[in-house]
């Protein structure tokens, strides 16, 4: 890397894994991170107040649909890295509204590629030898794996089953072929399920944890057979860093935390947590709080990541188990209902979040 700092622009820095790696990036002490957001309905600056007075960090809304504005800020802020992280992500939404995941995953990944292939053409010497686009995509673009045998790999063919995963997939090749067509340099990875704190209230862990100590129900699909990998978004944080910085251009990374878990497992291992930390006062178990729901349509059966290739080559590994950072996220949701309560109380979608939904 070079001695001068790498001005890093981070795209959905408001989001969940967006605003963890701008915290992380300030953190590290060797960036200037600029964050551009939208601020659709999940991009929350509250997630951000830690390191909004920080000289290295600044903010700019702005849609990465409309690359002028994008391609203006790329040359006012003179940036080396782009973190590409905007998104829409929850799969449940783009079943009913598959129009805005086009938009924003395939449209708008576009149209930044367009502005970064014309600011990254205008440069020159070190900056361009610098530059770099990292594309941050998720599993879900393989599809379906059996419950006992198999694991995703940087080689798997592409198979999504959702308008979420479909539109991502689509991002994906989008971002290979201006490699390929342009040279534009860039590294891309896929991460398994992230959670953490100021995780959205409509995913799945944060969605438990608030439902059940609202005395909600605590709801999840079929029989909660279904199996994800699940990853600390700080361990993520890390990792994007390490790809961003180290990845060879044009390379893929797998990016999970080796921590399967059924969701039922997953829901369960939330109540018995909760049973240690907040008990109820008639000394009853939360996860008698428990539905099960009807099954979402396409529902994948199991993800699985193998992350060999990101450890042996990037030297990056999970620093948390499954069960130090569910401790570590259901600790921050107690303290921080200043932060989860406003989120809570909004209505979006005809419903308030915790009913009727399920992530």
């Amino acid at each position: 890397m070079s001695d001068g700092p790498e001005t890093v622009l981070v795209t959905g820095g408001a989001g969940f894994i967006g605003s963890a790696v701008c915290r992380h990036l300030i953190a590290a002490g060797r960036y200037r991170v600029i964050n551009l957001d939208k601020l659709t309905y999940s991009g929350n600056l509250a997630s951000l107040a830690d390191i909004e007075d920080s000289p290295d960090y600044r903010f700019h809304q702005a849609d990465i649909a409309d690359d002028r504005p994008i391609l203006d800020v790329l040359r006012q802020e003179g940036v080396t890295k782009i973190l590409h992280l905007a998104a829409e992500t929850h799969v449940d939404r783009s079943i009913d509204e598959p129009a805005v995941f086009l938009e924003t995953n395939v449209t708008g990944t576009f149209r930044l590629l367009r502005a970064a292939l014309e600011y990254w053409s205008g440069l020159g010497g070190d900056l361009r030898q610098r530059f770099r686009f990292h594309h941050v995509s998720t599993d879900e673009v393989m599809g379906d794996l059996a419950f006992d045998e198999g694991v995703f790999t940087e080689e798997t063919p592409y198979d999504p089953s959702s308008p979420y995963s479909a539109s991502k997939a689509a991002s994906d090749h989008l971002v290979r072929a201006w490699h390929r067509t342009y040279d534009l340099p860039v590294v891309l990875s896929n991460c398994s399920n992230n959670y953490g704190p100021y995780q959205f209230p409509e995913k799945l862990i944060p969605l438990v944890i608030l439902n059940a100590i609202a005395g909600q129900t605590l709801p999840v699909y079929g029989r909660g057979a279904n199996v994800r990998d699940w990853l600390y978004v700080e361990d993520h944080a890390r990792a994007l860093e390490r790809v961003m910085v180290d990845g060879a251009a044009g390379e893929t990374y797998l990016i999970g935390g080796r921590e399967e878990r059924t969701n039922l497992q997953v829901v369960e291992a939330i109540c018995a947590e909760l049973d240690r930390k907040a008990p109820l006062a008639n000394g009853r178990s939360y996860a008698e709080q428990i539905e099960f729901v009807a099954d979402r349509p396409g529902h994948d059966r199991r993800y699985a990541i193998d992350p060999s290739k990101i450890e042996r080559e990037l030297g990056w590994r999970a620093a948390e188990s499954f069960e130090t950072g569910l401790a570590r996220t259901i600790d921050w949701y107690l303290a921080r209902e200043d932060w989860w309560r406003p989120l809570r109380e909004q209505r979006y979608a005809g419903q308030r979040l915790g009913q009727g939904r399920v992530a």
